[in-house]
């Protein structure tokens, strides 16, 4: 059986959700096994986790922190052939308290499938995702923490049996208080990314990016530096130090291409940058790149977006 740890968000799942179950779904393929499926017991419709290929879905009362839920899914896992965690914010915990606790063998940043079972062989990135290597996971539960965005959904019916378990191993941390990011599309798990940095000027130009972000039905992001000042929340912040995105499309603007920046964003299917700065370093990593001020280019870019889709 391969377990798949499945998160939701104010008991909704998201992409980042189905794609956890397809991931696992495709190993159980490969393994000849099946694939249960662990999430919240206030995760509303657990059941269309069917569509995605669980052939279990057992619900729990989860635990407030990522470690306590690592510590819950030790409890579970059994007998497991291994276990598929998100690499979402929250699933970075988990996976590693759950290696710790089980003497597992972890793969992070994953980006591909398991190309075979005895042992499991899967490639990941590495080198701050400037390299992608492929390594073997031997000896315990084998534990693959994959990056969001990366796999991709597929629906493939499973059973869809529903339970309910009891987990011990649950932490007596409290949660005080809630902070959730505003914007309208989940960062890790955008298809479009617009991104800015300094080149903006001040907090109060961020309209423009808002209002591109929202013709392209994207996810907003900023360096480092811009989070740092207050600009933006960290919640936004892309790069090493921050979150890393997989998108087919990420647009800089004003973003100098630092190699902490870029270690975050190396794995985007295009990227697009503008900036003043014809020697930027964004450039030399660009498949596109546009030499002039954002203040002018941008409007533009918004229009022309508009125009296309009111004829199309």
């Amino acid at each position: 059986m391969i377990v798949v740890f499945v998160e939701s968000w104010n008991n909704q799942f998201k992409k980042a959700s189905f794609e956890a179950v397809s991931y696992a779904r495709s190993w159980a393929n490969t393994a000849g096994c099946g694939v249960r499926a662990i999430t919240s017991a206030s995760a509303e419709n657990a059941s269309q986790l069917a569509q995605y290929g669980a052939d279990e879905i057992a619900t729990l009362e989860l635990a407030q922190t990522g470690a306590g839920i690592g510590a819950q899914l030790a409890g579970l896992v059994g007998d497991a052939q291994g276990v598929v965690v998100a690499g979402t914010a929250m699933g970075k915990i988990i996976a590693p308290t759950l290696a710790a606790l089980t003497s597992g063998a972890l793969s992070t940043n994953t980006t591909g499938t398991p190309k075979s079972t005895s042992p499991v062989v899967v490639e990941r990135g590495a080198f701050s995702s400037k390299g992608i290597e492929t390594i073997s996971l031997n000896s315990g539960l084998p534990i693959i923490s994959f990056v969001p965005n990366a796999i991709g959904i597929k629906e493939e019916a499973g059973a869809g049996v529903m339970t309910s378990v009891e987990a011990s191993g649950a932490d007596k941390l409290t949660t005080n208080d809630v902070s959730v990011a505003s914007g309208k599309v989940a960062l890790p798990e955008a298809e479009i990314v617009v991104s800015a940095g300094r080149g903006l000027k001040g907090p109060e130009n961020w309209g423009m990016i808002e209002e591109l972000a929202d013709v392209l039905g994207a996810a907003t992001a900023c360096s480092k530096p811009v989070s740092d000042i207050g600009w933006r929340p960290h919640s936004e912040h892309v790069g090493q130090t921050g979150i890393q995105v997989n998108p087919n499309l990420y647009i800089a603007v004003g973003i100098s291409g630092a190699i902490q920046h870029l270690a975050g964003v190396s794995a985007s299917k295009t990227i697009v940058a503008i900036n003043t700065d014809p020697e930027a370093p964004f450039f030399k990593a660009a498949d596109y790149g546009i030499v002039g001020d954002a203040f002018e280019v941008v409007p533009q870019l918004i229009e022309e977006l508009r125009a296309f889709k009111a004829a199309n």
